[in-house]
């Protein structure tokens, strides 16, 4: 998750007054993307195998 300005190759999706820039092609390869805000931040669960890079997060598609 960055700071970025929408390309050609980007859907943007205007949520709660949040403006969010996803790449086409990453998007196919993870949706469905799921993104929870809190007092300590934000998490973010998708669609994606990490394997056991996130063992820790309590299931295989989420890392925060």
């Amino acid at each position: 998750m960055a700071l970025d300005e929408p390309k050609e190759t980007d859907n943007v999706y205007d949520i709660d007054g949040f403006k969010y820039i996803v790449d086409k092609e990453f998007l196919e390869k993870v949706k469905p993307i799921k993104i929870d805000f809190s007092v300590m931040g934000f998490k973010i669960d998708c669609g994606a195998d990490f394997g056991s890079e996130c063992s820790s997060c309590g299931t295989h598609s989420s890392c925060s």
